[in-house]
């Protein structure tokens, strides 16, 4: 896949826990119009190495795609247009919620 220019509905900000308790450190939300393999919109983390605040939307740049072997859908990871994440920092950022899961992350470049 390719690095895509991407607008991300926020439905999960920084600050949001969920119905298992799990609290987010990162904006969390989805590509519309894209369906991922749950049938549902696409799901995505947002990373950035600047300081975000909760938000809304975000349209940044699809860095890398979290494969999950035990889920049917996949995550897409965005950050700021240009900055780049190793596999290490990507792991740490989404660590919150991947740490339930089995995948693997690949790189988009």
């Amino acid at each position: 896949m390719e690095k895509l220019i991407l607008k991300v509905t926020i439905d999960r900000p920084i600050g949001y826990v969920d119905d298992f308790g799990n609290t987010y450190p990162i904006n969390y939300g989805f590509i519309s119009g894209i369906i991922g393999g749950d049938g549902e919109e696409q799901d995505v983390y947002i990373i950035s190495r600047n300081p975000l605040p909760p938000l809304e939307i975000f349209v940044g740049e699809l860095i890398a795609i979290i494969h999950r072997k035990d889920d049917v859908e996949t995550r897409w990871v965005v950050s700021d247009i240009g900055e780049s994440f190793s596999l290490d920092e990507i792991k740490e950022q989404v660590y919150f919620m991947e740490q339930y899961f089995d995948s693997s992350i690949e790189l988009v470049v």
